[in-house]
C-alpha cells in the first residue's frame, strides 16, 4: 500500500505542469544581456538582432544592415526601449526558458508576439547611413 501511494504521488508530480518562468527583472535582464549580442527569432524566422552594451544602451537591426541606436529602462516590472528615431517606449516582458530568453511584447497585449533569443558568435552588421542621391 505505502509503495501504491508514493508511485501515485510520483506520478502526479510528474504530471503537473512545470510552473511558468518569473518575468526577468532589470538586474536579472541587465546581467543576462550586458556585452552579448542576441538574435531573435519568430515563428521559426530571423527577426531581428540586439546588442546589449554598458549604461543600458543597445542597438538594434532588422538585419537588413541598418541600426539603431537606443537605451531601454525598468517601468512597471517591464523593460522598455527607446530609439533614436523613435522616441515612444516599446516594452516588453521578458522570461529566461530553456533555450534563452522570451520576450513579450507589452503594448497591446492583443497583439503580443513571442520572441526567443540565442547568443551568437555571429556579429550584427551596422552598413552605416546610405548616402546619395
Amino acid at each position: 500500500m505505502m509503495i501504491r501511494c508514493l508511485v501515485l504521488c510520483l506520478s502526479l508530480a510528474l504530471s503537473t505542469p512545470i510552473a511558468a518562468q518569473s518575468t526577468m527583472s532589470a538586474e536579472e535582464f541587465d546581467t543576462y544581456t550586458r556585452g552579448k549580442t542576441l538574435f531573435y527569432g519568430r515563428g521559426g524566422s530571423a527577426y531581428g538582432a540586439e546588442i546589449y552594451l554598458d549604461n543600458r544602451r543597445v542597438q538594434w537591426s532588422f538585419l537588413d544592415g541598418e541600426c539603431k541606436d537606443g537605451e531601454w529602462y525598468e517601468a512597471d516590472g517591464l523593460i522598455c526601449f527607446v530609439y533614436e528615431d523613435n522616441p515612444d517606449p516599446q516594452c516588453w516582458s521578458f522570461e529566461l526558458g530553456a533555450r534563452g530568453l522570451i520576450a513579450r511584447f507589452e503594448n497591446n497585449p492583443e497583439t503580443t508576439e513571442l520572441y526567443e533569443a540565442q547568443d551568437t558568435d555571429e556579429e550584427m552588421i551596422c552598413l552605416g547611413p546610405r548616402i546619395g542621391v
